[in-house]
């Protein structure tokens, strides 16, 4: 992960996001992943450089209940395995989340993102980290739509909800559906958001029902056809 600064400039009339690189970029593998060096795209996230949150703590060792449960490992151990695997991802640099920690909550968000990443490639049960999940985060969302998992009760199998609903007749074989919020329900959740509605599905499962929106490989992957052509090169 190559880390670098960002400013936005205006000129002309115009405003311009102007990155400047901590070291040299590896056009090769630019040219390699990207196919060209003079046009490619990056993702980029706006950081949160607020001291990290005790709720996110909280978080982190309530989800690390529910791996030593399935899993019979040792607190201290699985703490340090996801320390290090935080430490590998952002290229050395080490985390806390001790009241005297100098991480950020975007570091903090990291961490939390690779367990649960873990939890999900391994199906392990949220139990008690479950409550404390914050649902309303679009990674949460995103892993239940990746894995096909209900974000209601976890069950999997389930079914991508489109939040943009799509006029009967529609051929969802020529819809992008890039283009649309999703979510990941179950059959029986999934019946139930159609039954009584979005709101009060939300206020009755504690949930947001905004969904999110995926990229064309991410959707193809998890076996969701449709016109793609338009947005993705290659295709």
């Amino acid at each position: 992960m190559q880390r670098s600064r960002t400013t936005l400039v205006e000129q002309d009339g115009k405003q311009y996001l102007v990155t400047e690189l901590d070291e040299a970029p590896n056009l090769d593998h630019i040219e390699t992943v990207a196919g060209s060096t003079s046009e490619f795209y990056m993702d980029w996230e706006l950081a949160d450089t607020r001291k990290v949150r005790p709720a996110q703590r909280r978080l982190f060792f309530a989800l690390l209940n529910d791996i030593m449960e399935w899993s019979i490992t040792p607190k201290d151990f699985l703490k340090e395995l996801f320390y290090m695997q935080y430490s590998i991802y952002s290229d050395g640099k080490e985390i806390s989340l001790a009241d005297d920690s100098t991480n950020s909550v975007s570091d903090g968000n990291i961490l939390l993102d690779l367990v649960i990443d873990f939890m999900f490639t391994w199906r392990v049960p949220f139990k008690k980290g479950y409550e404390l999940l914050p649902r309303n985060e679009a990674y949460y969302m995103f892993e239940c739509c990746r894995h096909r998992v209900c974000c209601v009760c976890g069950a999997e199998h389930a079914d991508i909800h489109h939040v943009d609903v799509i006029g009967s007749g529609v051929n969802r074989n020529h819809v992008d559906h890039t283009k649309r919020h999703v979510m990941c329900l179950c059959r029986e959740h999934h019946t139930e958001i159609e039954t009584i509605g979005p709101t009060a599905f939300a206020y009755k499962h504690h949930v947001t029902t905004a969904g999110i929106k995926l990229d064309a490989d991410t959707l193809k992957r998890i076996g969701v056809q449709g016109n793609y052509s338009a947005n993705q090169r290659g295709s």
